[in-house]
């Protein structure tokens, strides 16, 4: 089922009738038979892209088409192109796209500034997308990532990986089996320190661009500036803001994702942050972001505050976490659920441990079996499966996320929001944040 048209044309004809697309209810229908093998492309083939590409590719009815990475050095474009000889090898998505005919899905890896400015082209080409977290680097991004995912009715999933994992599937399912009752309040941490530099000036000067590297390319829709050895590529992107999304973008994804799965949360209706003042272009190291969501049937009240808090050795207060003993050590990384009848610790990969011990016997507490999450999309767009991350479901958490992120630069403000018209209502300047310029010429195409 290959799409003749090409890039260009397509997204022009998108741009001239999308106004006017009724959208259609997420559905797995526009799929490819059981019995054919999956042609996938691979969009950032280094670091987390090696193990997205041989995650998906483990699936025997998947198939490697093509590669691509502005960087062709061994641990980037090279050692893909090692293992899997018989792809076609691209420095430029663009032209990857351009030539798409027999590819059907796409893995994105990229830094999460490009996530949606390739994503979204691919998913108007009618591919299906597996995309690494956080789904998008603003707001608006994750809310197009969730239209066009609809739009052009194709199999989507969100890399936030531990969803499928045995430990977070059994945290959900002590939820939704009533075990700690309705949940009372939330509080959610990350308390490692990150391997990327933050709070920091741009440095000045620039540095010869490896001959493996198209700096051009690795750019794409952000602003131009000077190449700086492991200042940006290959990793320390993280910790600015134009290419990063800081500690909460990196790790929410992950940590928050059993708390909205269990808890069926939907979009934040206001959040405060604290947090040390913003240098002008890199993320902060530390930030505690209080959101308020409308209650669920997993809640025990109209309201629920759920609390995010990072930084080296942060945690929640012990007095928040009801339950939980005062000797009991906290994870470095997770959430407890504050429950009417006890409360529910979700270490960041790890099993959860229900309190207090003696009314919940370890040997008769249920234990959910994992899933692959990789071989998940690529059995979905086969029809063989459904994914369970599906931008549907990772739009509102990134938007969430994101929207912290926000709070952040606003910190000691209180930002009210409207999810329906994807707008905070009080103050203009936090606004402004929702989207964010693009680079002359990689504007994006919107749904």
């Amino acid at each position: 089922m290959a799409v003749s048209r090409n890039r260009r044309s397509f997204l022009k004809a998108s741009t001239i009738a999308g106004a006017a697309i009724t959208l259609p209810a997420l559905s797995y229908s526009r799929v490819y038979g059981a019995n054919s093998r999956l042609g996938i492309a691979s969009i950032g083939t280094g670091g987390k892209g090696w193990s997205d590409l041989n995650g998906v590719a483990a699936s025997p009815q998947v198939q490697v088409v093509a590669l691509c990475d502005i960087d062709s050095s061994e641990k980037h474009l090279g050692q893909a192109a090692q293992k899997y000889q018989e792809a076609r090898q691209y420095d430029d998505w663009r032209k990857l796209l351009d030539k798409s005919n027999e590819i059907e899905g796409v893995l994105v890896s990229t830094p999460d500034f490009m996530h949606a400015p390739i994503a979204l082209p691919a998913m108007q080409l009618g591919k299906h997308v597996f995309c690494q977290k956080p789904l998008t680097h603003s707001v608006h991004e994750a809310r197009q990532m969730k239209l066009a995912a609809r739009k052009f009715n194709v199999v989507t999933q969100m890399c936030n990986q531990i969803q499928s994992h045995s430990a977070y599937r059994t945290a959900v399912h002590m939820v939704h089996t009533g075990m700690i009752g309705k949940v009372k309040e939330v509080h959610s941490w990350q308390s490692g320190k990150p391997s990327w530099p933050r709070h920091l000036n741009r440095p000045s000067g620039n540095d010869p661009v490896p001959q493996s590297v198209r700096w051009d390319l690795w750019q794409g829709v952000a602003e131009d500036r000077p190449y700086k050895i492991g200042m940006y590529h290959p990793f320390n992107w993280r910790g600015w803001q134009a290419y990063g999304t800081g500690q909460l973008g990196d790790f929410g994804c992950h940590i928050l994702d059993p708390v909205f799965k269990s808890l069926k949360l939907g979009s934040p209706t206001n959040l405060t942050a604290e947090a040390p003042k913003l240098f002008p272009e890199s993320w902060t190291d530390r930030a505690t972001v209080r959101y308020e969501f409308p209650g669920t049937e997993y809640t025990a009240g109209s309201t629920l505050n759920v609390t995010w808090y990072d930084g080296v050795g942060t945690r929640p207060p012990r007095e928040k976490l009801g339950d939980v003993p005062a000797d009991y050590a906290l994870p470095a990384a997770g959430s407890v659920l504050v429950g009417e009848k006890g409360s529910l610790v979700i270490p960041h990969v790890a099993m959860p441990k229900l309190f207090p011990e003696d009314e919940f016997p370890a040997d008769k507490t249920p234990v959910v079996e994992s899933v692959d999450h990789y071989t998940q999309w690529a059995d979905a767009c086969r029809g063989v499966a459904e994914t369970t991350s599906h931008f549907d479901y990772a739009g509102p958490l990134t938007e969430t996320v994101l929207l912290g992120t926000i709070g952040i630069r606003f910190a000691g403000q209180k930002l009210k929001w409207d999810a329906k018209s994807l707008s905070i209502t009080n103050n203009a300047d936090a606004q402004n944040y929702i989207t964010k310029p693009y680079r002359k010429g990689w504007e994006p195409v919107w749904v």
